[in-house]
């Protein structure tokens, strides 16, 4: 860790650059610009937000920095937005970090030490953290700090180093990961849920407004169907549609126009893409419907186990196309029908039970 950085930057120059995006380039300040700004612009998760405005609105009334908040969920439903609402909020700067960015307790420290009074500290994949530094952190959560270790061996001698009070932002993917006594340091946790078609259209039309892009209602709702209910895949998808519009038609966001686009960049009526389609295909046309083991489909796809496990799995799940089972995984009926096949009948007859049973 550089010790001689410069200083982070404050929240409300954070529009200006995109931390944790696929995109890069123009994409990254396009991405960027489209993040809410304060949480009544924040669209969906309204449990979560109400949670967090109270947070939020009792530390300043208290004059104190905010409890320490963890956010959990699927990628791209807007934990590090909420991460820089928090600071915007809190009228705080912000610093941006990860889990696997810190492999020792030393980058932690470096990082800690140079935190301003108040100040945001947003950790990324939180899960991730090598474990001196996650033990490490509990000191400075709790009692705002650390024991820098100076030598080796048996004269190693303990620094105490006392921290300004800060907020810490943890968020993750996987929150059974997180050890009982870090998770239970964190004041106020909360959980991203999938987002419904109709707030994915809230937001396909407030990023439209801001690309100044026309779009139909009936065009925004083709998006957010198949925008498998996570903004950040909404905001591509409409960007991708956006280009669509302005090469091959007159720049204004039709039904038809959507899923002309859609076709284009494969992107199917719920949302499967190249990859989901694989998938299913192997399973079906390869396995007969399964069970197969992961690694095996893996290679039948020619991708990597982590890839179909992390990637495709967890949406063909969630979709009721796929099944995990102790033998392998299965395809679903609805998985035959989606692909236009005719599910093979299962052994015994009718009246059989089992996956496609009645």
């Amino acid at each position: 860790m550089n010790w001689d950085e410069p200083a982070p930057p404050t929240a409300g120059e954070l529009p200006d650059r995109l931390v944790g995006s696929d995109a890069d380039g123009e994409d990254q300040a396009v991405e960027a610009a489209l993040r809410p700004k304060d949480l009544e612009e924040f669209v969906g998760q309204e449990r979560v937000r109400q949670q967090l405005d109270l947070v939020l609105k009792a530390a300043k009334k208290r004059g104190g920095t905010a409890d320490h908040v963890l956010l959990s969920g699927a990628p791209g439903l807007g934990k590090t937005t909420l991460s820089m609402i928090i600071a915007a909020e809190m009228g705080a700067p912000i610093r941006i970090t990860s889990g696997p960015a810190i492999q020792h307790a030393g980058d932690l420290a470096a990082i800690l030490s140079s935190l301003q009074e108040g100040e945001v500290l947003f950790l990324d994949e939180i899960h991730r953290m090598s474990r001196p530094a996650e033990e490490m952190l509990y000191m400075a959560m709790e009692d705002f700090r650390v024991d820098v270790i100076v030598g080796k061996g048996p004269g190693a001698t303990a620094i105490p180093l006392e921290l300004p009070p800060f907020t810490l932002v943890g968020a993750t993917t996987r929150a059974g990961l997180l050890p009982p006594p870090l998770r239970d340091r964190f004041g106020f946790t909360g959980h991203m849920e999938f987002y419904a078609p109709a707030e994915l259209e809230r937001v396909i039309h407030r990023s439209a407004r801001l690309l100044d892009v026309e779009i139909e209602t009936d065009g925004g709702a083709e998006i957010a169907g198949r925008s498998r209910g996570t903004p950040r895949i909404a905001n591509r998808l409409l960007r991708r549609v956006r280009d669509y519009a302005q090469v091959r038609a007159d720049g204004r966001i039709t039904r038809e126009i959507a899923v002309q686009a859609l076709e284009v960049y494969e992107v199917d009526a719920r949302g499967l893409d190249r990859l989901d389609r694989a998938v299913l295909r192997a399973l079906l046309q390869l396995f007969g419907g399964g069970p197969v083991g992961l690694s095996t489909l893996a290679v039948a796809v020619g991708e990597e186990r982590e890839t179909v496990e992390e990637v495709a799995e967890p949406f063909l799940v969630r979709e009721g196309l796929l099944a995990r089972t102790p033998r392998g995984r299965v395809a679903t009926r609805a998985a035959w029908t989606h692909l236009g096949l005719v599910p093979p009948q299962q052994p015994g007859g009718p009246g059989q039970g089992g996956l496609f049973g009645p």
